[in-house]
């Protein structure tokens, strides 16, 4: 891989979520806290699910081709699983400390769950991309096999967009997940896991990466206007922010629920 192609893959994976940061967290010392907890509780989930996934495979036989797939297929549903539970327990854990607050300090003002939502979703998404993009690098150091042999030539580009999708998808599944808890709505849950269970498993389901990446957009796009509703947005909100024109941001004046 030359340079270009990995800065022009890494702008396409990491842009929009650093755009997100610097314009919305990078300025709120307590919102770069919250999201680097959230980015500690997916690592944490992911190294917890990869040693369930070692064990599953050190105590099987895994050299033969359909053992394998099906250790990989084992592998995915048990990272989706943990890391839904682990962003439960995110969730738990700032609802006890932003109550636990009040309870201090009536007068202090404490963050939005709505803004606590997204702010944990990025984090989330944003581990989940780094460890995403490490894995295409990995494939990138050799042997030259990416793009030989049938492999498809644009697999680094196929996989930085992919990488933006698990991204906004983290952040936009937060949201969902967030708001689902805070009204009791425990269908929301169901939905953001098997949504998540579906595009982790794309690959297993078409070998065609282009048509995964199109399955993952549409997931995406529905997924982030669930997520624009839920979180208070309205057409009318919409419009006034595409005009410079909303004076309460959902991002930067938040009220507590």
């Amino acid at each position: 891989m030359t340079a270009a192609v990995f800065f022009g893959c890494a702008f396409v994976a990491f842009g929009p979520a650093l755009a997100l940061y610097i314009f919305t967290i990078a300025t709120e010392p307590l919102r770069i806290i919250f999201l680097i907890i959230g980015a500690f509780f997916w690592l944490v989930s992911l190294l917890l699910s990869s040693f369930i996934w070692f064990m599953a495979a050190t105590l099987t036989d895994n050299k033969d081709e359909p053992r394998q797939r099906d250790l990989l297929i084992f592998g995915v549903l048990i990272s989706v699983l943990i890391q839904e539970m682990f962003r439960f327990a995110y969730y738990k854990l700032l609802k006890k400390s932003s109550e636990g607050l009040k309870s201090i300090n009536p007068g202090e003002k404490a963050p939005s769950m709505r803004l606590l939502a997204y702010v944990s979703g990025l984090g989330f998404g944003i581990m989940s991309g780094v460890f995403s993009f490490v894995n295409t690098l990995s494939d990138s150091l050799g042997p030259g096999t990416v793009g030989i042999h049938g492999d498809p030539p644009q697999f680094f580009l196929n996989s930085a967009f992919m990488t933006l999708v698990i991204i906004l998808l983290h952040m936009f599944w937060g949201i969902v997940f967030f708001d689902g808890c805070e009204k009791k709505k425990w269908y929301t849950l169901l939905v953001v896991l098997l949504t998540h269970l579906l595009v982790s498993a794309l690959t297993f389901i078409s070998p065609y990466s282009g048509l995964n990446l199109v399955l993952a957009y549409i997931i995406l796009v529905l997924t982030g206007i669930w997520a624009f509703f839920v979180s208070g947005g309205s057409c009318r909100s919409l419009k006034l922010c595409l005009l410079c024109q909303d004076k309460d941001s959902l991002l930067f004046n938040q009220r507590s629920r």
